[in-house]
């Protein structure tokens, strides 16, 4: 019996599967069409049809691995849900997952794909920092005028900067802490 041969989603879901199987393995340096190709079953032209090129393909792997529905918290208090999602966002740049990231980061020199990177899945969205901060204002925790995606996402783009200049991939909780405390509530408190 012949094999049935996959098109549209579930070829492409075959294809990130693999991709994300080989960034894991090989790290960025290592991705190659080739081999994505080999490991899903398919051949390059139905990769290049998708993603022009590796670093693309690379992208969008990443992002099919990490892809899942993120349970917000919702202590009731701006603060304890802020130190949670910097937490998390501090556990994820040690794991696997954040290797991927940081080697995808280092390995990447195309401007526009690093934007897509660090606005997707480096900060996690600013749609999960809007609603967290939404509630707050909801709360009275928080200044309506807050409830802008740089304001609310002020702390993990604090926290990728502690990535970037102390140079190691896990912050201090101390130092989320600092940010939440000195910085974050300050900047989006009623006044």
């Amino acid at each position: 019996m012949a094999e049935t041969r996959r098109r549209g989603a579930e070829l492409e879901r075959a294809i990130l599967t693999a991709a994300a199987e080989e960034l894991a393995e090989s790290g960025y340096e290592g991705l190659t069409m080739d081999r994505v190709a080999k490991r899903a079953g398919t051949n390059k032209n139905a990769i290049y049809r998708r993603w022009p090129n590796r670093a693309v393909l690379g992208v969008a792997a990443y992002r099919h691995l990490v892809t899942a529905a993120v349970d917000l918290p919702d202590t009731g208090s701006l603060r304890e849900d802020v130190l949670e999602l910097l937490r998390r966002a501090n556990r994820h740049w040690t794991s696997p997952h954040g290797a991927i990231l940081r080697g995808l980061m280092a390995g990447i020199g195309v401007p526009e794909l690093l934007a897509q990177i660090r606005d997707e899945v480096g900060d996690a969205g600013s749609a999960l920092w809007l609603t967290v901060l939404g509630r707050a204002v909801a709360r009275g925790e928080a200044r309506p005028e807050a409830l802008h995606p740089r304001v609310a996402t002020v702390a993990v783009a604090l926290l990728r900067n502690e990535f970037l200049t102390s140079g190691v991939p896990n912050v201090p909780d101390a130092v989320l802490v600092e940010v939440v405390d000195e910085v974050y509530l300050p900047l989006v408190r009623a006044r």
